[in-house]
């Protein structure tokens, strides 16, 4: 009887939307929150805690957006990407950034072949690493901002273009970034524009001493860890599609909407604090992902109505590498999550509450 009242709610929900067929959307959901959890199980054979972490990576993933983790070394930044791509039937790629990466390292290039029948010579393409569902770019921070900016293209249009010649990405495509903190040794910055692509800007933080204890523990000792793979790229696009059609709140949209706007120096509705220590405050894009973040985040909890509190989740990763802080706030070591906190406290909620 439980199952078929969620059917009904969702159903219900999805009428709203004479395109889809409510039925067949209420089923979908069903298949997301179960899959949902079947990544999960199979994610815990490999990774402690970061609970947060790991439910706004999967986010991103149902969304269809690019994420970057981003903590000190050592704390399975890398571990945790690789063991998402092994859980899900999708084709896997990882680069590690360096110095002396070039773009045409990442994208591919064309190559001069002769042809052993004819003795001709012909240009060939051949792909790079890019050209993957689940692309791990790992410490993408460790590379100068022209070869980071090859990802620009691929990020935002799915597309290749080398020597004039556009090549489209297979879907779905993910970019799985991982950074160090800017201010360690041998670091670059990513170009703004770059980072205003990435849905959400993760923290991965240390774990508490029982997980750590747990960690040490497991990978000390033998282990033979296998994945199944049960979720392939169709079902992940089905997710994208569903996820877009959950109905949101006009308040719940607007709230989200203030939220983003109030970062910004120059809005009506920018607090005193924005003004003293913001140069730069979130973008559009800002807006659009907080809403679908907050949709995932509903249905991957078994809810068919998206929230304030789901947005006020999400605010943070969503805004942290958005907002650009002046001179000001360096000198008062102020950091844009304190901000963002601010901002929710600031920020009143509609009256609904929803």
């Amino acid at each position: 009887m439980l199952r078929d009242n969620r059917v009904e709610r969702t159903e219900a929900a999805l009428a709203a939307f004479p395109q889809a067929g409510p039925s067949a959307e209420a089923e979908l959901i069903e298949k997301m929150q179960k899959a949902n959890g079947l990544i999960l199980r199979q994610i815990r054979k490999e990774i402690v805690g970061q609970d947060e972490v790991v439910e706004q990576v999967l986010i991103s993933l149902f969304v269809g957006g690019h994420s970057m983790i981003t903590g000190v070394p050592g704390l399975a930044k890398t571990l945790l990407i690789r063991t998402v791509a092994n859980v899900l039937d999708l084709k896997f790629k990882r680069i590690q950034f360096t110095p002396d990466l070039m773009p045409a390292d990442i994208t591919g290039t064309d190559i001069i072949e002769e042809d052993h029948g004819t003795g001709r010579r012909i240009m060939s393409f051949v792909k790079g690493p890019i050209f993957a569902n689940i692309l791990l770019a790992d410490e993408i921070n460790r590379t100068p901002p022209k070869t980071q900016s090859a990802l620009l293209e691929a990020m935002q249009e799915y597309t290749v273009t080398v020597q004039g010649v556009t090549y489209e990405l297979e879907r779905p495509f993910f970019v799985l970034a991982t950074q160090n903190p800017i201010e360690l040794e041998g670091t670059y910055p990513l170009p703004e524009a770059q980072l205003d692509r990435f849905m959400f800007n993760i923290v991965i933080d240390y774990l508490s001493e029982d997980e750590e204890v747990e960690v040490v523990s497991a990978t000390t000792k033998h282990r033979d860890i296998s994945y199944e793979r049960l979720i392939s790229g169709a079902d992940i696009l089905q997710f994208q599609r569903v996820v877009r059609m959950i109905p949101v709140a006009d308040s719940v949209t607007r709230y989200a909407v203030n939220l983003a706007r109030a970062s910004r120096p120059n809005a009506p509705n920018a607090p005193d604090f924005v003004k003293s220590w913001v140069n730069y405050g979130a973008s559009l894009r800002a807006s659009q992902f907080l809403i679908l973040g907050a949709k995932a985040r509903a249905v991957m909890q078994g809810r068919y109505n998206v929230s304030i509190e789901d947005i006020r989740h999400l605010a943070h990763p969503v805004l942290r590498h958005r907002i650009l802080t002046n001179f000001q706030a360096e000198s008062e070591q102020i950091t844009t999550d304190h901000i963002v906190t601010r901002l929710i406290e600031a920020v009143p909620a509609p009256a609904s509450g929803m």
